[in-house]
């Protein structure tokens, strides 16, 4: 199999088949992140779509300065970004875990531990719908994809000051989302304690 340099090169000189193995190598990765950052699995296959068709047109400005897929992915993210800017969509409840339904369920575990952390990543789920895009995407980018400050700021085409203090803030609204969804339902479980704290009986 040709490497991915070889592969560029050959869909450079009109290829469309190296291309297409492009697309194969690298359409799953992609579209697990762009889930992750639309939080809709129809607008992830849209946006995953048109950035290899994005890709493919504007394939001669790639000049390898960086990984393909980063480039794949700033082109993706870029196109999530101005559709939702322009749409300004909303993901319903039900959309939110028609992503997270396929979660791996280790079975060795006790009989309830599955479902303790199918609650948990719902949870983090719907922490994560109440950040911003850009939020969103820096989590993506940096505690899902691992990617290197370096890597992050390539991609969204900020300095690498603003990659720490997005991600900090980032970080803060995710934990403030999980903190406040844990203790709605703290108080929906016992709800005469509330009414006794609001009492200060």
């Amino acid at each position: 199999m040709a490497n991915e340099a070889e592969l560029i090169r050959a869909a450079l000189s009109g290829d469309s088949e190296a291309f297409g193995q492009l697309v194969r190598t690298h359409q799953e990765r992609l579209y697990a992140a762009m889930l992750q950052v639309t939080r809709s699995t129809e607008e992830a296959e849209d946006v995953v779509q048109e950035a290899f068709v994005r890709a493919f047109l504007k394939l001669d400005s790639f000049h390898g300065n960086s990984q393909f897929f980063t480039w794949l992915y700033r082109i993706a993210f870029n196109n999530a970004l101005s559709r939702r800017r322009r749409k300004q969509p909303s993901v319903s409840l039900e959309q939110a875990r028609e992503a997270t339904g396929a979660e791996p369920v280790d079975h060795v575990d006790a009989p309830d531990a599955g479902l303790l952390r199918e609650e948990r990543v719902a949870m983090i789920q719907r922490a994560l719908d109440q950040l911003t895009l850009e939020h969103r995407a820096i989590l993506v980018l940096r505690e899902m994809e691992d990617q290197s400050y370096e890597a992050i700021a390539d991609i969204l085409q900020i300095s690498i000051g603003t990659v720490r203090s997005r991600l900090n803030r980032a970080r803060t609204q995710l934990r403030l989302a999980l903190e406040g969804m844990q203790q709605a339902e703290q108080q929906r479980d016992n709800p005469d304690a509330g009414n006794r704290n609001i009492n200060g009986l």
